[in-house]
């Protein structure tokens, strides 16, 4: 294997890795987000019921 090859191998797999840690990087803050964003959603759900149940208590 000639050197120029090696080089561009070794190019290869340095951008790979570091799109690779782009990636884990991306996938955490966006596992981050989905977890804020279940949270919100599971306090709109409580609250939402809250108002439907006061809907549907009886006025007297």
């Amino acid at each position: 294997m000639s050197l120029e090859l090696f080089n561009q191998l070794e190019q290869r797999v340095t951008d790979t890795v570091e799109a690779l840690e782009m990636m884990k990087l991306e996938n955490e803050t966006l596992r981050n987000e989905n977890t804020q964003l279940k949270q919100e959603h599971e306090e709109w759900e409580r609250r939402l019921s809250a108002l439907l149940t006061k809907f549907d208590e009886d006025p007297s």
